[in-house]
């Protein structure tokens, strides 16, 4: 297996990015999470194999993919962690500071808003909707739950970019509908059924029993 090159450069973190595909923009934000952490704990550089055995993927794989974004570690130090953070963050988009929406506020959703690892990312809560009267005026982990009814117009109001959508089955395309038509840029789907939506709204499906069903056949198979 290849060691690690004996230089380190950086050139324009965009420059491959819209050809990275979409496994490859996945391990990234695994990587973003673990240098975070690493940082935290007061590391300052790492190399290829120690951030593979994080994310359980080879040095290689590590390499090819941080190669990909203008970036070679040296050998013998690795790569600089505070250089490598900032770096996967503008190719994320966490130099940003997004604001998000929450819709649905069941068991998922009170979770994700009690949540405290969105904001260190750039991502901000600022609103949730239901439809129970239950939950409509009060707060969860400091964002007010509005009415799902009144939606539309609280969208105007805020402007966020992105939305989660944490609803039933039987609800998502209507819902997934009524935030592309007020503009929202991209969705975090988690209801159980695959969302096609205008070329002009991004979303991403995550179905956790699917994820469940990986995972069983992962460990039948190892």
């Amino acid at each position: 297996m290849p060691s690690e090159p004996d230089h380190e450069t950086t050139s324009d973190p965009n420059s491959g990015v819209n050809k990275l595909p979409r496994p490859a923009v996945g391990r990234l934000s695994l990587y973003f999470r673990e240098l975070h952490r690493l940082a935290d704990q007061g590391e300052t550089h790492l190399n290829s194999k120690q951030l593979g055995a994080l994310v359980d993927v080879s040095p290689a794989v590590v390499r090819r993919d941080l190669s990909s974004l203008g970036t070679i570690g040296r050998r013998g130090v690795g790569y600089p962690i505070d250089k490598l953070t900032e770096q996967i963050g503008a190719v994320l988009g966490s130099g940003l500071q997004w604001q998000v929406i929450l819709v649905g506020v069941g068991s998922l959703g009170d979770a994700l808003l009690r949540y405290r690892g969105f904001e260190r990312l750039g991502f901000r809560l600022v609103a949730a909707f239901d439809l129970a009267p239950g939950k409509i005026g009060k707060q969860i982990g400091g964002v007010s739950i509005w009415n799902a009814a009144t939606m539309t117009g609280k969208l105007a109001e805020l402007s966020p970019d992105l939305a989660i959508l944490a609803v039933p089955v039987d609800q998502a395309a209507v819902v997934a509908a009524d935030l592309v038509a007020a503009g929202i840029s991209g969705i975090l789907n988690f209801a159980p059924t695959t969302l096609r939506l205008p070329g002009s709204t991004a979303v991403v499906n995550v179905d956790l029993a699917s994820e469940l069903q990986r995972l069983a056949f992962s460990v039948q198979n190892r």
